[in-house]
């Protein structure tokens, strides 16, 4: 269900306290949170649709800046079927980078498995499950353009499948992600401060 417009053209969107009700249990926000994320969804929200588009979301600073913004983006759209995304999807995927508090109850979109899932998504471009070198080189070029040779990324690459390939089938599948990951803190490492 998505949340609407209420009256005129020229209203802004509301939301209404059982679909922030919804959205608090289903992403773990508290609702001083939703509200202020729903004020930057506004915000961004150019069109005054009750929508976002990509243009929108590269209207963000650090996305516009950031080296993998366009992939970033891109996992924005992975629930979307034209291009766009409502207020909903949108909190379900700030809900993967809410940072877990020790005594919290946990979360099913922001564990562990979910955070690893996102990341390995950034790598894995034609969304077939696996990391090729190919794409491992793309993301590669994303992150650090021409600061380092051709050559150089090559071999991060290949050294890179070597060590994370256990299959040694020349790409690297998500459980292979998630053991080369188990001794990283992607709990902190993918985690946004977001307004209390």
């Amino acid at each position: 269900q998505q949340i609407g417009k209420m009256g005129t053209k020229s209203s802004t969107m509301q939301l209404q306290d059982s679909d922030m009700e919804e959205i608090q249990k289903e992403t773990g926000f508290s609702k001083n949170q939703i509200v202020r994320l729903f004020s930057r969804f506004t915000n961004l929200d150019k069109s005054d649709n009750g929508v976002l588009r990509r243009e929108d979301f590269l209207r963000i600073p650090e996305l516009a800046i950031n080296p993998l913004g366009d992939r970033i983006v891109h996992s924005f759209f992975s629930e979307s079927t034209d291009e766009t995304v409502n207020f909903r999807q949108f909190m379900r995927i700030l809900a993967r980078f809410r940072p877990v508090k020790k005594k919290e109850e946990k979360n099913k979109m922001n564990d562990r498995e979910q955070k690893l899932r996102f990341a390995f998504k950034m790598y894995d471009l034609d969304n077939d499950d696996s990391i090729s070198r190919e794409e491992l080189l793309a993301v590669l070029h994303m992150m650090v353009g021409a600061n380092i040779s051709e050559e150089q990324l090559g071999s991060i690459a290949d050294r890179t499948i070597m060590e994370v390939d256990l299959s040694k089938d020349g790409h690297i599948s998500f459980q292979e992600f998630v053991k080369a990951m188990e001794k990283i803190d992607v709990e902190s490492k993918m985690s946004i401060r977001f307004l209390h």
